[in-house]
């Protein structure tokens, strides 16, 4: 172990201790007091009901966490989004949970929880995955209603893909535990079935004081719309229960009942543990995302018995390209290598270096040839980003860089087997694009404290900035002096470090969680499982590609 090892430690898990900190920050929703409130009222908190809903001492990946983080402050905030998702195991059945937190603003739909909660149906539908809603939401929050209302990808989609889901066959149970109002009421009757707790759920299309105004009458919530009232005279919910663990009792014995599912048939045989301990991950990983580091001691701990069988090894060597399995499943890996690389030399070429962590002509063809491989043989593609982007210059434009780059966007577009991203380190520009960033339907997207995501990182976009900016300034007459001019650049750099943060990336859910890289087998592990329960409906094809 040698010093720069011992710091890039130091550094590593210094990231991860922050990362604790902010998971336990935000797993309090709206802060003590209003849990303190919820539990006087007799209820559960959004993750006391998921925790109490799953089966015990089983794995568990939530989906989402940071969603709305800093974000929303004249609002007051909205830590987690209000609401809470995650994918585990009920009676042993892998299932995805979305609860409400009715801590922040009574649960109200701000803009990022719609997101988050569509976000949450298209995991079910990708891998059609029962999915489990527990209501208690006071509705859309109105003074951003122009943000989470109208559009194609506002809040009515949620109920869209109720339907769609109910046509597909894919298992929703809702279990209404507070309030249920408005348009949000046709979210638990969409589902398959439907339960209330007596006293403390409620559904109305609207409530007391809005039918007071509306038409005069006077009645009360209970009344209106509460457990007795929607089980025995409108039949509109299926059980009703004595209190929040009682529903989610009945839960369980609803999802105990349920047939199994047809496999895809992924292949997968016992686990194995990597062989290279994966603590030494926090070490091989430089403390700075300019430094090189050898991606292959990365992938050794991560993959079961540190083994991988390498294609095209010398050939494209800034991208790794490599069967292997983790925890069992078979998987291709296609990942950026962060070492300088020499090409092999010939008498007629000779030896050349390439920059690790760009992609290269010879590169995007290897990686193009091989995600169709992986698509033939039916193999689940795992991506491990740490990507500059593609080569420029007049040699790499001369040879087609753009023309290699778009066959790989164009098997990356088009593999129908189950793609799953982790965000190592850097993510810039087209790069993020060939190795499956959000825009390419990743099943699953998960960063490591680690990573960045932004066009291109701080340091370049600052000084491209800088220029464009000082050039600007000059022609208004502005002289320029060096100090203003390093001034400008650290103002620059400040607020693009802000936007390449994974946190900020988390926040608006252009990633799916920013894990602990210890976690990244059980993330793999239990995406692909969730993907075995989905079939593959069409056939691998590039389309039109020029050669």
């Amino acid at each position: 172990m040698d010093i720069n090892f011992n710091k890039n430690e130091d550094h590593n898990k210094l990231l991860v201790s922050e990362l604790r900190k902010r998971l336990a920050k935000v797993s309090l929703g709206g802060g003590k007091a209003r849990i303190e409130k919820l539990h006087s009222k007799g209820k559960l908190t959004a993750r006391e009901r998921i925790d109490y809903l799953l089966d015990a001492k089983s794995k568990s990946i939530e989906i989402g966490a940071f969603a709305g983080e800093d974000m929303y402050h004249e609002h007051g905030g909205c830590p987690s989004g209000g609401v809470v998702i995650k994918i585990g195991y009920v009676k042993g059945k892998q299932c995805i949970v979305v609860a409400n937190d009715a801590t922040v603003k009574a649960g109200a739909w701000f803009p990022i929880t719609g997101k988050k909660n569509l976000r949450a149906q298209e995991i079910a539908i990708e891998n059609r995955l029962p999915i489990i809603y527990l209501v208690d939401s006071a509705g859309v929050y109105l003074p951003m209603q122009d943000e989470i209302f109208p559009d194609k990808e506002h809040f009515g989609r949620i109920f869209r893909n109720n339907a769609i889901m109910s046509s597909m066959g894919i298992t929703q149970i809702a279990a209404v535990m507070g309030s249920c109002v408005a348009g949000g009421a046709y979210l638990p009757i969409m589902s398959d079935e439907a339960l209330i707790v007596d006293k403390t759920g409620s559904i109305f299309l609207a409530g007391s004081y809005l039918v007071k105004a509306a038409i005069g009458e006077s009645i009360d919530n209970e009344t209106l719309g509460g457990a007795t009232t929607h089980c025995e005279i409108s039949g509109v919910t299926d059980y009703k229960a004595k209190d929040d663990k009682d529903a989610l009792d009945k839960i369980k014995n609803i999802v105990d009942k349920i047939g199994y599912y047809d496999k895809t048939g992924y292949n997968r045989i016992d686990a194995k543990k990597p062989s290279e301990n994966p603590e030494d991950i926090f070490g091989i990983l430089p403390k700075s995302r300019a430094d090189q580091y050898d991606m292959y001691e990365i992938i050794k701990r991560l993959v079961d018995n540190s083994e991988y069988e390498e294609y095209k090894a010398g050939y494209g060597q800034t991208i790794i390209t490599c069967y292997a399995r983790i925890d069992g499943w078979a998987v291709g890996i296609v990942a950026n290598q962060r070492h300088i690389v020499k090409t092999t030399g010939s008498k007629t070429k000779p030896t050349e270096m390439q920059f690790g962590g760009v992609i290269y002509n010879d590169s995007a063809d290897k990686a193009t040839r091989f995600i169709a491989n992986c698509n033939q043989k039916k193999i689940p593609l795992v991506f491990l980003q740490d990507v500059t982007g593609f080569m420029v210059g007049s040699k790499s434009e001369h040879s087609g860089i753009i023309k290699d780059g778009a066959k790989m966007v164009n098997a990356v577009s088009n593999s129908v087997v189950p793609k799953f991203t982790v965000i190592i380190g850097n993510s810039y520009g087209a790069g993020n694009y060939a190795m499956c960033g959000k825009a390419y339907d990743p099943r699953l997207i998960f960063a490591w404290p680690s990573a960045e995501l932004a066009v291109m990182s701080g340091n370049s976009a600052a000084k491209v900035l800088l220029q464009i900016e000082k050039a600007s300034l000059e022609k208004q007459g502005e002289t320029f002096t060096k100090e203003k001019e390093e001034a400008l650049y650290n103002k620059i750099k400040a607020r693009y470090d802000n936007q390449v943060s994974p946190y900020y990336a988390a926040a608006r859910i252009w990633t799916d969680a920013i894990i602990n890289p210890l976690d990244t087998r059980t993330w793999i592990s239990m995406g692909i499982e969730a993907a075995n329960h989905a079939p593959i409906e069409k056939q691998f094809n590039l389309g039109v590609l020029q050669v």
